[in-house]
């Protein structure tokens, strides 16, 4: 079947995410990027969004996920978020999510994780 990609660049939001005591105290910045590819399954209608899936949709949960609660490693959160999106969006054939902490060192742009998964046939 035919896909679509769409994509989410430079998503920023601030998180209770880390292990360290300091990480547990405040909320930190998180950079997200994420790539969906999406099951082709009629034309698009230029009049209908429901002809297609709404990025805005996608958007939401991800914010949702990342920020309900406290998590401790970036890792986690990853596959939270991604583990979400495939059980939320029957569409996404496809994922590959990146979560990035810009703030973890003062001497790189940022320290992230990166997931890629399929949905499982069947």
């Amino acid at each position: 079947m035919p896909t679509r990609r769409i994509i989410l660049s430079g998503l920023a939001l601030d998180a209770r995410i880390g292990i360290l005591e300091h990480e547990r105290r405040a909320t930190q910045p998180l950079h997200i990027d994420a790539e969906f590819d999406v099951d082709i399954t009629r034309s698009v209608d230029d009049h209908d969004i429901h002809s297609v899936l709404d990025y805005r949709r996608l958007r939401e949960a991800i914010v949702e996920e990342c920020t309900q609660a406290h998590v401790n490693l970036i890792e986690t959160l990853t596959e939270r978020v991604a583990a979400r999106l495939l059980r939320d969006f029957d569409e996404v054939r496809a994922l590959r999510l990146r979560i990035s902490k810009p703030m973890a060192f003062s001497d790189c742009a940022a320290v992230g994780v990166e997931i890629q998964l399929n949905r499982q046939a069947g």
